[in-house]
């Protein structure tokens, strides 16, 4: 599976940790994220994750930031794009089965590294359930 992530400031622990369980699973992972904890803008790195799910080069995104709610509306801005904020596994299964998500939102000042795991984990490994959600998720983009 093709995977891109990105990260601001909040989030380089979160995204090397993530990347390594990625690449260890047998994924190929594109960095769009900050490697320090310099000062950055989330929205330059929540957009080229979404531009990179919108256009069909990566099957998921990550997106990382403090709060996890900046990031995510960047990401959001994007047609198709359906990113999920996400603090629990439950909530990340949820996304995937009920919302269809293609990105999760990570909020790294509220989460653990191994909760962040184990939530990318989930949300890669769930499938959309369709159904009556289906005609949901159509309504989602205007």
């Amino acid at each position: 599976m093709k995977i891109s992530i990105g990260n601001d400031h909040a989030g380089p622990d979160y995204k090397k940790a993530i990347v390594q369980f990625l690449e260890s699973k047998g994924h190929t992972v594109t960095n769009h994220g900050t490697d320090t904890f310099d000062s950055v803008d989330y929205p330059d790195f929540g957009h080229k994750v979404a531009t990179d799910v919108s256009e069909g080069k990566a099957d998921f995104g990550i997106v990382i930031c403090g709060s996890g709610n900046g990031i995510a509306m960047s990401a959001n801005k994007h047609q198709g794009i359906r990113t999920a904020l996400c603090w629990i596994k439950e909530i990340a299964a949820l996304a995937r089965q009920h919302n269809d998500a293609n990105i999760i939102s990570i909020p790294a000042r509220y989460t653990s590294i191994q909760q962040a795991i184990e939530m990318v984990d989930v949300f890669l490994n769930t499938n959309f359930e369709g159904g009556r959600h289906a005609t949901r998720v159509g309504k989602i983009s205007c």
